[in-house]
């Protein structure tokens, strides 16, 4: 049985694309973690207060699963800071729900969610939430008119805390 020109070609692909992973892959730490520029904003060795949504703090129409994305992972101890507006004639009312699994967090099911934070506690300097157990993930959403803003796709997160 010979090396048929196909063979090759198939050689020469798992070649090249195996270079090319590892090429894109060059920036990346061992394992699993990303790498981390200098001066990224959760790049330090103690615990951290990250303002959840930085300046646009925890408003409908903020992608917050992107903002989690970016400014990942967060350590055990860090604590999330939730800024939001009290109820007012001017704006909607925001709330946070801790919800118990992917499941619940996916579908947006409040049934069984612990609320963390009420429409008034958001207010002037927010109200913390400690990351405290470790590869445990945490899933918050917005619970306001039903879940509507969780529903929508951008009021809500997780994150995963780990080691430092």
């Amino acid at each position: 049985m010979g090396f048929t020109v196909a063979q090759g070609l198939m050689l020469l692909l798992l070649i090249a694309s195996t270079m090319a992973v590892s090429k894109a892959n060059r920036d990346c730490k061992f394992g699993n973690q990303p790498f981390r520029h200098p001066h990224h904003p959760n790049n330090t060795q103690t615990s951290n207060r990250i303002i959840v949504g930085d300046s646009y703090h925890w408003n409908f129409g903020f992608n917050y699963t992107n903002w989690a994305i970016k400014h990942g992972p967060f350590y055990l101890n860090d604590t999330l800071v939730f800024k939001y507006d009290p109820p007012s004639p001017n704006t909607f009312p925001h709330s946070v729900y801790l919800l118990p699994n992917f499941r619940s967090f996916t579908k947006c099911n409040l049934r069984k969610a612990t609320m963390v934070g009420n429409v008034t506690q958001g207010g002037g300097e927010g109200f913390d939430f400690e990351l405290k157990r470790p590869r445990q993930r945490y899933y918050f959403a917005c619970g306001e008119r039903n879940g509507f803003h969780c529903v929508n796709g951008t009021m809500k997160f997780f994150v995963k805390p780990i080691f430092r």
